[in-house]
């Protein structure tokens, strides 16, 4: 299986780029005052721009490229409780190979688990390019003291995790202490440095759906990338409200501003909810309208899912044969 190219982590020339902005998250009056002095969010046009954008038609080869694509860019995920290593290694074997019967089938990009279960997964993969993803920082709810949420994070790694999804501290950011949040992901960031100095790539996951307001996601996902978030997430599933079209367009908007600002780049990841391939080609042409055919790969771009890929495949298999299969045709998750 052909490795892809590693992700660019947010190198120390990125940190040189953010310099200018030093200022900004100086004091946490000063935080306040940028993120505060960020343009509001017009809802009606966030929302008529979505609506818009999912209307497009996308049909035959173009269809058959975006399901590919799609599959490429999810992170594959089991987090409950009853998660056992033998569940661990079997989504694994489907993450790599996602339809048995047809080899051609794109591996998925990720697989993500709590971090007892990295090793497993690790020792799953081993040989393919698929990476390990880990939620950490006492996921989903984030009620921890810091020691152990960098613990946490640092058990995740040091067990070979190669990406961290974080979430932050909500009441702290509901709150308006942005700073507390701002020096928390930066220590977070700090805990995902190996002994041999890589790293492992950081999430920050908002939970929109607790934020409650357009404005303070758009301020989240500035306070989040200026602390070096290598990719910025919409939610963790757990909620009522996780990924809609509308916020993660508010988020693919900031990505775009911010690195027209200062020269980074940074990724974006829906997770929750999404679970059709109508709805997964919903959220690719918002990408390409959004900020372009770059951040059209799985370096950039992810979805947080686990029943999504079962319906990929299924649509798959109806371009391939021009009819559905039956309903053993893909495991149910």
């Amino acid at each position: 299986m052909q490795s892809l190219p590693p992700v660019p982590a947010f190198s120390p020339d990125a940190a040189a780029r953010l310099a200018p902005m030093a200022d900004v998250t100086s004091s946490d009056s000063a935080l306040r005052r940028f993120l505060h002095g960020l343009p509001g969010v017009d809802a009606v046009g966030l929302e008529a721009r979505a609506a818009m954008l999912s209307s497009r038609s996308i049909k035959t080869t173009a269809k058959a490229y975006a399901i590919d694509l799609a599959i490429s860019m999810i992170d594959l995920t089991t987090l409950e409780g009853a998660d056992t290593p033998g569940k661990v290694r079997a989504l694994c074997a489907k993450g790599i190979h996602p339809d048995p019967t047809d080899r051609g089938t794109p591996h998925v990009a990720a697989i993500c688990v709590y971090p007892d279960m990295v090793k497993t997964a690790k020792e799953a993969l081993q040989g393919t390019a698929i990476s390990v993803a880990s939620v950490a920082t006492a996921f989903p709810a984030g009620r921890a003291s810091l020691p152990v949420k960098l613990a946490d994070t640092a058990d995740a790694v040091a067990a070979g995790a190669d990406e961290i999804d974080m979430v932050i501290d909500r009441g702290a950011f509901l709150s308006g202490r942005y700073l507390s949040v701002f020096e928390e992901i930066k220590a977070v960031k700090l805990a995902c440095v190996r002994p041999d100095g890589t790293a492992a790539h950081l999430k920050v996951i908002f939970e929109n759906g607790e934020l409650s307001t357009y404005d303070n996601i758009r301020r989240a996902s500035w306070l989040a990338m200026l602390a070096g978030a290598d990719f910025i997430k919409t939610s963790t599933g757990k909620v009522a409200v996780n990924a809609t079209l509308p916020n993660t367009l508010l988020m693919l908007e900031a990505v775009r501003d911010f690195r027209e600002s200062v020269g980074v780049k940074v990724g974006v990841k829906p997770a929750g909810g999404i679970r059709t391939t109508k709805d997964a080609i919903k959220y690719l042409v918002t990408v390409n309208e959004t900020v372009g055919e770059e951040w059209l790969d799985p370096h950039w771009f992810r979805f947080g899912a686990s029943s999504l890929l079962n319906d990929l495949l299924m649509q798959r298999q109806k371009l391939s044969t021009g009819r559905y299969s039956g309903p053993d045709y893909v495991t149910v998750d």
